[in-house]
């Protein structure tokens, strides 16, 4: 299912899925008591592609109803069911949602809407606590952070699914293609993004090719870590497996990396502290050690690019597109002062515990 095509060829490179008709939240309501036979409160959820809604039973449970978006290819949607359930076997103490079976035991189901269009919906439990962009932020969170980050990788490590090779946009090692849409960044900020690239395409590509692949999350960014609301300090969920896809291993870290960047005099601290604790249980290799303070830029840049154009386009959702947006400009513009030399020589004395 790879598709030959670079995004800047399709006709609306940055449209992904269109956005499907809205699913009511009495119809949500009344289809889990359907065909999960669960009686609950519901409200919807923010979301780019799918239909989400948190659900809270009168005895204290909770789930999530994702009900998928109509053109959201059959195997993606299965590659992410599979990845969850493949983890809670390999490591059951990984923070990760459940998968809740309908009442028939199936997974997954194909259901037909009164618009016409048939979604894939899913049930899963609900990951309490507090989102990681509104938690106090701290060496240890983000060390536990970079913790989790490595179990889920080793935990999917051996994951195969047909799925998993399907082309995603927002996959680091496509980052080139977006040159062609470079006009959508205010012009302030496209000489330093034009050199983002620049050194992605000389020093990072012709060794991410080498290295390690697998199926990864891919977006470990705040918004997809729940941290718990009362140490603060240790991760109680990674939820959205959405943009999952078969890539590069360190781009995983990357993404996680790139959220952590500050404006300060070391902006690089920490996410170094992050970084060494994905080492410490799943060691970097060199080569990928080497070309990670790239990987790390390169995504602050997909995120700028490809959420400018997207917000344009869906302005009615542009909140939720451009959260991101402006810290990645800030985080971008301070790692800007740093040498690739620096920064190469910070991530290897993180990575020997110095």
């Amino acid at each position: 299912m790879q598709n030959s095509r670079s995004f800047a060829d399709a006709a609306h490179p940055l449209d992904g899925l269109r956005a499907a008709g809205p699913i009511a939240e009495a119809q949500a309501r009344t289809l889990v008591r359907e065909y999960y036979g669960i009686s609950a409160d519901i409200r919807r959820l923010d979301s780019e592609r799918d239909q989400n809604f948190r659900l809270h039973t009168q005895d204290g449970r909770e789930y999530v109803l994702k009900i998928a978006n109509p053109d959201e290819d059959r195997a993606v949607t299965n590659l992410q069911t599979g990845a969850l359930r493949h983890v809670a076997v390999r490591d059951p103490l990984l923070p990760i949602p459940r998968i809740v079976s309908a009442r028939n035991g199936a997974t997954e189901l194909e259901i037909g809407f009164d618009d016409g269009s048939m979604r894939v919906v899913r049930l899963l439990t609900f990951l309490a606590g507090t989102p990681m962009h509104q938690a106090p932020a701290s060496a240890a969170l983000r060390g536990d952070v970079g913790r989790c980050a490595a179990r889920l990788a080793v935990a999917l490590r051996d994951f195969l699914h047909p799925g998993a090779g399907h082309r995603l946009l927002w996959d680091i090692q496509h980052a080139a293609e977006l040159r062609p849409l470079l006009g959508a960044v205010p012009s302030a900020q496209r000489e330093m993004v034009e050199r983002v690239l620049n050194h992605f395409e000389a020093d990072a590509v012709p060794v991410l090719a080498q290295l390690p692949r697998q199926p990864l999350h891919n977006d470990l960014n705040p918004h997809n870590i729940v941290v718990d609301a009362t140490s603060q300090a240790r991760v109680c969920g990674i939820i959205d497996f959405g943009d999952m896809t078969a890539t590069a291993r360190i781009n995983d870290l990357a993404i996680a990396a790139a959220y952590q960047v500050t404006d300060s005099d070391e902006p690089l601290a920490p996410a170094l502290d992050l970084i060494a604790a994905y080492h410490a249980v799943s060691p970097l290799e060199a080569r990928e050690r080497a070309i990670l303070f790239d990987l790390i830029a390169t995504r602050m840049v997909m995120t700028i690019v490809i959420s400018n154009i997207r917000a344009a386009r869906y302005p009615e959702n542009s909140a939720y597109i451009l959260r991101n947006n402006r810290q990645a400009s800030a985080r971008l513009a301070r790692i800007a002062t740093l040498t690739r030399t620096q920064a190469a020589q910070q991530i290897e004395r993180a990575c020997q515990g110095e």
